[in-house]
């Protein structure tokens, strides 16, 4: 079936003509519109553009133009700006935006000939761990939908792991690709920061924010993250650096690869999942990696320095959200008072105005030291200790998660024991360094993650540890029933 297929081999059919790009697009729409309602993955389906960008690759390929993602569809985080399209972000306050201009991200993949199938789901504002923030209703997870399939890109997580489209992408700012991509058994990569340009990536927390990948294998994530890479000089946060071959370094041998074990990440971690782990560095070791124990003493802090960091940041890019230019506006404000706080308060949901409030609360005058200035600090340590980490290891290894997927509102009313779910994933986004999350076994028939962090811009490094893996093993082939 054409969903099963790698990108590779859909654009091995496509250059050698033996399928065409609208037919592919038809197949995958054909799969959303069966599939979706059961899920909840998609806010905009765009069939009618879809299948024109199809019609395009197609008349590019007959003139004997050849690329990796020409012709080939996928789905974005609904965080993306769009051309035409509506970007919710997943909220009411933007449930009427039609952007007029696309995003680095989107137009990068456009120009590569790819097709946008949908708009996908997610928490609002980016901001939540499982899906369950979205405006339009939380999404369910394709191994069992009961559970959730994480978030804040859980839209796009659930998309991929049910096969809706050979690709989708997804922002990660406390772990936003790889814990979903973890409890829905998909590989996603979240690049180091300034890799990929948020330019037109509706911002949460500026220095927190970066674009990434969901796929079924690492191999496909590295030809989608070679497209979406590089310098963009209308992102000042963007690094002018080269961008490597990711596809062309996969078949490194490991052999001498330094393999570090977060001490942190076992500490009370359950033993099934641990043993998942365990297992995982046995396939290591038997690929020519050695590994060593290391140890980030501050990595604890790393979730409440994320909840003061992060919310400042939330609190002063959403200013703008005031209901004047554009936007939810509430109806017949009395004055221009009753305007903002009226169309704040009914176009932001309870999460959003949590972290605002968070937010302004830890930057406001008496509290600004004491909170916001000390969590930087502590953010700096983190990022040494993750520097003298490297100086020992080429990579560090640790779950992604610590349970599988958990039910549908057993953690909605407790924030604090939501947050906890990012507890893996956030010391890399305060870090700034890439990380990778990638199948590797099931517990109670729900999938589990096994996570990959790498120095700076060693994300070629990364894909490489996560390809030689599925080589050597079959979890990233599975598929939730009903959905093969």
């Amino acid at each position: 079936m054409l969903h099963n297929l790698s990108i590779g081999e859909l654009a091995a059919h496509l250059g050698g003509r033996q399928i065409s790009s609208v037919e592919i697009t038809r197949h995958f729409l054909a799969r959303i519109e069966r599939l979706n309602s059961g899920l909840n993955a998609i806010i905009t389906l765009t069939a009618a553009e879809a299948l024109a960008a199809a019609a395009a690759a197609d008349r590019r390929l007959a003139a004997g133009e050849r690329g990796p993602l020409l012709g080939i569809p996928l789905i974005h985080k609904d965080i993306f700006c769009t051309d035409g399209v509506r970007t919710s972000c997943g909220s009411r306050m933007l449930d009427n935006f039609i952007a007029p201009y696309d995003a680095t991200v989107v137009a990068r993949l456009k120009a590569a000939g790819a097709v946008m199938l949908a708009k996908a789901n997610m928490d609002e504002f980016a901001m939540g761990s499982s899906n369950e923030t979205s405006y339009y209703g939380p999404v369910k997870n394709p191994w069992d939908t009961a559970k959730v399939p994480g978030g804040s890109s859980g839209g796009s997580a659930a998309a991929m792991a049910a096969r809706l489209a050979p690709y989708t992408t997804g922002t990660d700012t406390g772990g936003s690709i790889r814990q979903p991509a973890a409890l829905t058994g998909v590989t996603g990569v979240k690049p180091t920061y300034g890799r990929v340009s948020r330019y037109g990536m509706v911002a949460f927390a500026s220095s927190l924010d970066q674009a990434g990948v969901f796929a079924r294998t690492a191999a496909d994530a590295a030809t989608v993250l070679k497209v979406m890479a590089g310098f963009d000089p209308l992102d000042s946060t963007s690094v002018d650096a080269p961008v490597p071959d990711y596809a062309a370094l996969l078949s490194a041998p490991l052999k001498g690869l330094k393999i570090g074990l977060l001490r942190e990440f076992f500490e009370g971690l359950e033993s099934r999942n641990a043993t998942l782990i365990h297992d995982a560095l046995k396939i290591y070791t038997s690929l020519g990696a050695s590994t060593v124990e290391v140890s980030l003493p501050h990595l604890p802090l790393s979730v409440p320095t994320y909840y003061v960091v992060a919310p400042a940041e939330c609190s002063s890019n959403l200013s703008r959200f005031d209901g004047v230019r554009f936007g939810y506006r509430c109806d017949q404000p009395k004055d221009l008072a009753d305007l903002y706080k009226r169309s704040r308060g009914e176009g932001f949901g309870p999460e959003v105005k949590r972290r605002i409030m968070t937010g302004t609360y830890v930057l406001s005058a008496g509290y600004f030291d004491a909170y916001y200035l000390k969590a930087q600090k502590v953010r700096r340590l983190i990022t040494d200790d993750f520097r003298s980490a490297f100086q020992q290891v080429d990579l560090l290894i640790g779950p992604t998660t610590p349970t599988p997927a958990f039910d549908i509102g057993a953690k909605i009313d407790d924030p604090v024991t939501m947050y906890l779910n990012d507890i893996y994933t956030i010391g890399a986004n305060l870090a700034g360094l890439p990380g990778l999350s990638l199948p590797c076994g099931f517990v109670d028939g729900l999938p589990m993650g096994l996570q990959l962090i790498g120095p700076h811009f060693s994300e070629g490094k990364l894909l490489n540890a996560a390809h030689q893996f599925q080589l050597a093993t079959d979890w990233h082939n599975h598929a939730p029933r009903g959905y093969e």
